[in-house]
């Protein structure tokens, strides 16, 4: 749980304080705390540099037992990000010490000329985000998540921002969940069982839910989805999930590619790209966070939430390379590779949304394109849209959060390389180069002159390695971007 605190260093809530400090500027106003910091930076070893870390122990004037002392680099640097990074450092290490309890002191907004709430959160984000363990299949798990996080600031910062500890942590906790979906095995999230976990959450948080199974995607004529799935044994299922306060001021719709497992089809991917395809469900597992956190949160937006799940696997019902098949809209497309799976997912689920909720705009989120892996690398998506007002509402999103994005662009003439001698479109361009630009360009044929922005998070959704507030696996990356987007949008 998150809490501000004002409480002097004598009444401190918890025996664990945790102080950011800079190289050779104080960022703490006088007293306890800048005696704290100037007793650390007495020693050789501290310098405040980015990295540093120090451990002080029964100080004077506090009545607290520790002190953790981090360096979070010069003055002039310091932004919301290395905030976040400090919290994140602070609480894995109150993590390790087997803590229940820590205090992050907040240091001076007007000595690092930052906005307070945006400090504040950005402690309480990396915080929060800190403090997840992803353990369900470990039989003897060794760390616990601290029950209890304090921020100390000031008593004015503590009563103005009463109710931001709640936002921060829905969200993050929202990412969390998104998280432990994308980093559970494709045998313990089939689309039947994926589908059912996304509804008892939806369910319990007061969400309209609908799952559409096999037979009403038959029946929907959702053809484009059903040829990928027509590969594996399980079925696929749509989760329609609808955010619906008393007269929104607008509807936006939110498209999550599933692929629970992506083998690549019959053009089969190699050993070492198969490595991590359960995290092709990534955006899925965004759109879904960002609902249960609008559930919560109550903006007076519409949302609606689609979530396509399907698995990519070979057999011998598996839509082959040369097939034609029909989409929703009654678009017919040549199957040019059978790796290019995730638009002709998206592409049914976008036209029916729109065509059934009329929303004013759509955001669709998918691990969609080695290419913009390639392009962008492992920590940034890529955003892809013609409405330059929505696309940049997006960028500054992700500049808010730091689930950076970086627009590229669609040009008319790549069309070309989608071009079909057979059928109204391929689902894969002719050239091997720009296949992020052309997988956009085909999922824009789907959403006729409705606003829509495309997310591709193949770099991000993932990690192996982890970070200062997020470990290895999922990283729930979409669910801040997207809430911070809702909050735009109703502004």
């Amino acid at each position: 749980m998150l809490k501000l605190t004002a409480a002097n260093l004598r009444n401190l809530p918890a025996e664990t304080l945790a102080v950011p400090v800079c190289e050779e500027a104080p960022i703490h106003p006088r007293g306890p705390v800048a005696s704290l910091v100037r007793r650390a930076l007495g020693y050789e070893e501290f310098t405040g540099k980015s990295g540093n870390e120090l451990h002080l122990y029964d100080p004077p004037r506090c009545h607290v037992r520790r002190v953790i002392v981090l360096g979070i680099g010069p003055k002039d640097k310091v932004d919301a990000e290395a905030l976040r990074s400090f919290a994140g450092k602070a609480v894995k290490t109150a993590i390790e010490w087997r803590l229940e309890s820590l205090c992050l002191e907040a240091p001076s907004p007007q000595k690092l000329g930052l906005d307070i709430r945006a400090l504040l959160k950005a402690l309480m984000e990396g915080a929060c985000l800190a403090n997840h363990i992803y353990d369900r299949f470990k039989s003897d798990p060794k760390k616990k998540p601290l029950q209890t996080i304090y921020f100390r600031t000031s008593p004015g910062a503590a009563e103005a921002f009463s109710t931001l500890p709640e936002t921060v942590q829905t969200v993050c906790e929202a990412a969390c969940l998104a998280r432990e979906w994308v980093s559970d095995p494709s045998n313990e999230k089939t689309p039947a069982l994926l589908a059912a976990a996304v509804k008892k959450r939806a369910e319990s948080a007061g969400l309209r839910v609908e799952v559409q199974e096999e037979e009403t995607l038959k029946k929907n004529k959702m053809g484009a989805l059903l040829a990928v799935a027509a590969g594996s044994e399980n079925p696929p299922a749509m989760v329609l999930l609808d955010y619906a306060p008393k007269n929104p001021e607008k509807t936006v719709a939110l498209v999550g590619k599933g692929i629970t497992f992506d083998t690549g089809g019959y053009n089969l991917k190699p050993s070492n790209s198969l490595d991590g395809m359960k995290a092709d469900m990534a955006g899925a597992a965004a759109v879904a966070g960002t609902l249960l956190a609008a559930a919560r949160l109550k903006p007076k937006i519409r949302v609606v939430g689609a979530l396509p799940m399907v698995e990519n696997m070979v057999s011998g019902a598996a839509t082959r390379p040369g097939d034609i098949i029909s989409a929703y809209t009654g678009k017919t497309v040549e199957i040019g590779n059978t790796d290019a799976e995730g638009r002709l997912v998206l592409a049914d689920a976008m036209a029916y949304v729109i065509d059934r909720y009329r929303p004013d705009m759509v955001l669709d989120m998918a691990t969609l394109t080695g290419a913009c892996l390639v392009a962008l690398g492992e920590k940034i998506a890529g955003v892809f849209s013609r409405d330059d007002r929505l696309a940049e509402i997006v960028i500054a999103a992700g500049d808010e959060t730091h689930e950076r994005c970086w627009r590229l662009p669609l040009p008319d003439d790549y069309k070309e390389l989608l071009e079909s001698k057979f059928a109204d479109i391929r689902n894969i361009g002719s050239s091997r180069w720009g296949g992020a630009i052309a997988a956009a360009l085909f999922l824009s044929e789907f959403v006729g002159e409705t606003p829509w922005v495309h997310i591709d998070i193949a770099g991000p959704a993932y990690t192996k390695k982890g970070g200062d507030y997020c470990g290895p696996g999922g990283t729930g990356f979409g669910v801040r971007l997207l809430w911070e987007v809702l909050d735009r949008l109703r502004s």
